[in-house]
């Protein structure tokens, strides 16, 4: 007999996952894929779009034939800060431009002498990060490829590019919209003016539910397809949907994201700076965030000391902790210092000087635990920003640093007043896809 199950296509910077679910969330099946990235064209790293297309229509097409499953939902968790942009028939005009493409400062200065910096990111509750900044990418087509902006007709956020290859339906969705894009005034709840005023509003299909869904027949079988969601903001609805009492949620991976969704203080131009900002939840609500690329520095410490000690690169996963190795009393002790964090103000405040020798350790796990130490003071001061005053005393942690004992153990001890739950099934984002999608909501647009 089939099994009936929920298909969730979950979308990192760093993996690309997919999952099949059952009734109860149990996982029945999952891949990792992984794809080789292409040049955009200027030359800039980016991923290919069309492999990542046929992968997943292909993936699809397999579940829905082999027999051995009831395809009944399909949705899409993927990572922010990215647009792809259709032409007239529907098709992308541009690559999948990184999020970490520079943009040229004389644009980035030519927008800020229109709209003033300061003003557009207390707004907007987005720090400024460039490409990062979405919105900001419409700006930069505008300016510097009129003739590939010429051809665009819609703008659509990622995961609501992935829905519309087996709905067709053009649709924008709060979480996507509210991620550090810089389009949304958090201020008046409507987009910025500058996207009025830069006649670029338009191009954004009408905004429906996260919870919206299509019915439609794919190689015969009727699926419900779920509009898509941003990862982090998947991962936080997930518990959204579960929870009964106020918390905050660490969000770890290739970016580790602490959400707190129960605050409504307005961003400081000091945790701006300190790259706080606002997601959006399922409800169209603000999340006060801090960021951290936290996954990616422990991706460059770990190639740093494998090499150094000749070291297999999944034998940090056999380290234990060590007592003797660190001085949470005594966070002078602690020699790391990052190097490819995106938190400058941060990273100064808690390491004041660059002293980062892990030539100068004997062994492997000496300088492990001495980053994963420094990870940990990062992490605790990015909890620290997102709660505020909030009088939450609860922090769930999910995603990649789940398996990771260590960064585990020291972190509740550095954290001894809150209660410290760890996803056992660290899918928060799959899950929280899945959820969404069997919600079943055919609410109409709502912008």
């Amino acid at each position: 007999m089939p099994i009936p199950v929920t298909a969730i296509f979950d979308i990192g910077k760093t993996n690309k996952k997919f999952f099949l679910f059952d009734h109860d969330l149990g996982q029945q099946h999952r891949e990792y894929h992984k794809l080789p990235t292409v040049t955009d064209d200027d030359g800039f790293e980016c991923d290919d779009l069309p492999a990542l297309t046929h992968w997943i229509r292909d993936t699809v097409a397999r579940i829905i034939t082999d027999g051995k499953y009831t395809l009944q939902y399909l949705n899409f968790s993927t990572y922010g800060a990215t647009l792809v942009h259709l032409d007239a028939d529907g098709h992308p005009v541009t690559p999948l431009y990184n999020y970490l493409k520079p943009i040229p400062d004389a644009i980035v200065r030519e927008f800020f002498r229109r709209y003033p910096e300061a003003e557009n990111n207390t707004e907007t509750a987005s720090p400024s990060l460039g490409m990062l900044n979405a919105g900001l990418q419409l700006y930069w087509l505008k300016k510097s490829k009129p003739a590939v902006f010429a051809r665009i007709r819609h703008t659509l956020h990622f995961p609501q590019y992935l829905s519309y290859l087996f709905t067709g339906v053009l649709a924008s969705e709060p979480t996507s919209i509210g991620c550090h894009t810089r389009l949304w005034d958090y201020t008046h709840g409507r987009y910025h003016r500058w996207l009025v005023e830069e006649e670029l509003d338009h191009l954004f299909p009408a905004t429906v539910h996260t919870t919206h869904t299509s019915q439609v027949t794919l190689h015969g079988q009727p699926v419900t397809v779920g509009v898509g969601i941003h990862d982090s903001s998947s991962a936080l609805a997930a518990y959204m949907l579960r929870a009964q009492d106020p918390f905050a949620l660490i969000s770890t991976g290739t970016w580790s994201i602490t959400l707190n969704p129960f605050t409504r203080e307005p961003l400081t131009a000091d945790e701006l700076r300190c790259d706080c900002l606002n997601y959006m939840t399922i409800f169209g609500a603000p999340v006060k965030a801090s960021r951290l690329f936290l996954g990616h520095e422990l991706d460059h410490q770990l190639n740093r000391l494998n090499t150094l000690f000749g070291k297999d690169p999944h034998y940090y996963k056999q380290v234990d902790l060590n007592p003797a190795l660190v001085q949470l009393d005594a966070p002078e002790t602690n020699t790391f210092y990052p190097e490819t964090l995106n938190n400058p103000t941060l990273v100064q405040d808690l390491f004041p000087r660059d002293q980062w020798s892990p030539a100068g350790y004997s062994t492997f796990e000496e300088a492990y635990h001495q980053v994963i130490w420094g990870l940990v003071r990062l992490q605790v001061a990015s909890v620290r920003l997102a709660l505020g005053n909030s009088p939450i005393r609860k922090v769930y942690l999910d995603g990649g640093f789940v398996g990771n004992d260590i960064f585990l153990k020291l972190l509740q001890q550095l954290l001894p007043t809150y209660t410290l739950e760890v996803s056992q099934r660290p899918l928060g984002s799959a899950q929280g896809a899945a959820l969404i999608v069997r919600s079943q909501d055919h609410t109409p647009a709502i912008a």
